[in-house]
């Protein structure tokens, strides 16, 4: 009877004791490569780029913010703004890039010789207050001023007849070429070369002058006048001569154009073409 109500049982011994403590045993190939392999098997294209692949995935989109493309725009105007103003400073020296010495030294002369004129000028208005200043008759004194200065005007206006040493330019246009705008540059010159008084082919010139053109011929100031273009000017001869000659200048446009030019200086040039003097209809005197 009490063997059949025992109940057959493991032994309890030491090593089942032992068995229940240790943690379960892990199959043995957990641990191998390519249980790894498998496990990481979701990130595999990733890990398949190359360097140049993950470069071009960092730099392509551009992550640019609104601060750095104001700086970059303004960057760039700069830039095309230095790049216009060397373009334009090229242009402009490429005329006196091909020249030769003496024409060089030449040009230098007449600068030089502008900023005497303006100099002496200068002078001469500070003179003149020294004399209305110091003068016992101050009165007198501001008549015959005024009264040079009134006869220096004329002949600015052209109301008054001048002469003096000057010279005398002849053009021939045989062809036809010579346009208007190729006389105003002509006249643009000598003035800046300090012509005092200037007539083309019985016009006077004066500040309101304008060309244009009339067919094959030009007009100066409504009056159509024809080849040879004849130019009176008073002025420094050792002033307007080279300021014509100049490379690129006056003379070497018209040559272009086919048509001869012939520069004289003179002791005595006479310009007596005279212009109405006018009463303008608005400006008035601020004295009044």
């Amino acid at each position: 009877m009490n063997n059949e109500e025992e109940t057959p049982e493991t032994p309890r011994g030491p090593e089942h004791r032992l068995r229940k403590e240790l943690p379960q045993e892990r199959p043995a190939d957990a641990d191998a490569p390519g249980a790894v392999e498998e496990a990481a098997g979701p990130e595999e294209p990733e890990a398949a780029l190359t360097g140049r692949q993950r470069l071009a995935q960092g730099l392509w989109p551009p992550r640019v913010s609104r601060a750095q493309l104001i700086v970059a725009l303004l960057l760039f105007g700069l830039g095309f703004g230095l790049a216009v103003q060397v373009a334009s400073n090229s242009d402009s020296g490429s005329a006196l890039r091909g020249a030769r010495q003496e024409d060089l030294v030449r040009i230098l002369d007449e600068l030089d010789d502008r900023t005497q004129r303006l100099q002496d000028e200068k002078q001469g208005l500070e003179d003149q207050r020294s004399e209305l200043e110091n003068s016992s008759d101050r009165a007198e004194e501001a008549r015959k001023q005024t009264a040079e200065k009134e006869k220096q005007l004329g002949i600015l206006a052209g109301t008054v007849a001048a002469q003096g040493p000057g010279i005398t330019m002849t053009i021939q246009d045989t062809k036809g070429t010579v346009q208007a705008d190729m006389l105003l540059d002509a006249i643009q010159e000598l003035r800046a070369a300090g012509a005092e008084a200037i007539q083309v082919n019985g016009v006077r010139v004066v500040a309101s002058t304008y060309l244009s053109d009339s067919g094959k011929s030009v007009s100066v100031d409504g009056n159509k006048i024809t080849q040879p273009y004849r130019f009176q000017v008073i002025g420094k001869p050792q002033d307007l001569e080279p300021a014509l000659n100049i490379p690129g200048g006056v003379v070497q446009t018209l040559e272009k154009e086919q048509a001869t030019v012939a520069v004289e200086r003179s002791t005595k040039i006479v310009v007596d073409a005279l212009r109405a003097a006018e009463q303008p209809d608005y400006a008035r005197s601020s004295s009044q």
